[in-house]
């Protein structure tokens, strides 16, 4: 079928069924029938990654990543299976990562990202006491490993003057640090992603670990919009801007805060508001979590890493699992949460939105106030590389 018949098609297709996913790329991402090149609708000069299939021109990610020349924007079909690797984009130019979807799930429309998706990517780094966290990523996305860097103390590594990837984006990805999950006295960082001096926005993906899932750097701008985050310890945590659009936090356990952001001045970040924001979203129990791991009301929507935190939540649903306090103080070493915060929400919803018993601190958005955090507002412009084609 000529590709612009197969995107028409799958755009009515979508639009009838009330489908997440891409219009404009499904038709490269569905499996092809038989011997129809697995290329066919794809973008002119996507490269196909396949761990099994001999028509691949590359069986790793990385190395297709690696391929790439400086400039141009490049696309990068994955076909179904597991992916053991780290995927460091260090790259300047455009880059999209395609998971591979088939015609027998990618149409249910009682499917998530969860059902959906084919293709995993995972690594399982861990850091121990004294390391940085960006030795642990799954998926980084930074200029250089300086970039990379996390640091300590309340303005982390140093500034680094350069800047990375413009428009990152990764479509039908299930990204997952499996550490915890086979060695169980890991307790410490073991991120997902690394996104820092760089411009990153995912779509219908995974992010799966425990403590410090999902980390948004220094000048760092990211978009994640119908997609699942599975954590049990800060699990959103950075210094850049983070705005997560119809997500599902799924609590694995109560550890910390879900969102422990470090905000930061315009010396630090200079053009950056920084902070995470939460709108249209479900925050509920993690499927694989069980009652003595999430207990009713001991899940805490975040705390400041640093005393400049920035978090806001806008009509959120939050199950039982959120205690009805929703912020809290980072440590015993610093027991009160300062009036140089911002923490808000908006119209949350469900049992854990009831507002009534939350710290003191916390600013409850009028209609009026809600307008000023929009994504154009939050960017501080209409970001360009950001799909606004796929929509829920």
């Amino acid at each position: 079928m000529h590709h612009g018949i197969l995107a028409t098609v799958s755009a009515l297709l979508l639009a009838r069924l009330g489908l997440s996913l891409s219009p404009k790329l499904l038709p490269c991402q569905l499996q092809k029938p038989g011997s129809i090149s697995p290329l066919q609708g794809c973008p002119h000069g996507t490269i196909f990654v396949s761990g099994n299939d001999r028509r691949a021109h590359f069986s790793k990610v990385q190395d297709a990543i690696l391929s790439l020349p400086h400039t141009g924007a490049a696309t990068i079909l994955i076909g179904e299976g597991e992916y053991h690797e780290t995927v460091n984009v260090t790259r300047k130019a455009p880059i999209t990562l395609l998971g591979q979807l088939s015609t027998r799930t990618a149409f249910d429309p009682a499917g998530n990202a969860t059902t959906r998706n084919l293709v995993q990517i995972w690594d399982n780094k861990f850091v121990h006491d004294g390391q940085d966290d960006a030795l642990s990523p799954t998926l980084v996305v930074a200029p250089s490993w300086n970039a990379s860097l996390i640091g300590a103390g309340p303005t982390g590594a140093p500034l680094q003057p350069l800047f990375g990837n413009v428009d990152f984006k990764a479509y039908n990805i299930d990204f997952q640090n499996r550490a915890v999950w086979t060695d169980l006295d890991v307790c410490g960082g073991a991120l997902v992603t690394d996104i820092s001096y760089a411009n990153a926005s995912f779509y219908g993906c995974t992010f799966e670990s425990y403590q410090d899932t999902w980390y948004t750097g220094k000048n760092a701008s990211t978009y994640v919009m119908d997609s699942i985050i599975y954590g049990q310890t800060d699990y959103l945590f950075g210094f850049g801007t983070a705005w997560f659009q119809n997500v599902v936090l799924a609590n694995r356990a109560c550890g910390g805060g879900i969102i422990a952001w470090k905000g930061t001045n315009l010396t630090d970040a200079p053009g950056n508001r920084y902070g995470a924001y939460v709108a249209d979203s479900k925050i509920i129990r993690s499927p694989d979590a069980n009652a003595t791991t999430v207990t009713d009301g001991e899940c805490f929507l975040g705390r400041p890493w640093n005393d400049l935190a920035t978090t806001v939540f806008l009509r959120t649903s939050m199950d039982e699992s959120i205690a009805p306090a929703g912020f809290k103080p980072f440590s015993t070493d610093r027991p009160v949460i300062m009036n140089t915060t911002f923490y808000a929400e908006y119209r949350s919803l469900g049992p854990g939105g009831n507002t009534t018993a939350r710290v003191p601190i916390e600013h409850f958005l009028t209609d009026q106030e809600a307008k000023e955090f929009t994504i154009d507002r939050v960017f501080l412009e209409r970001p360009g590389w950001i799909d606004y084609g796929y929509v829920v």
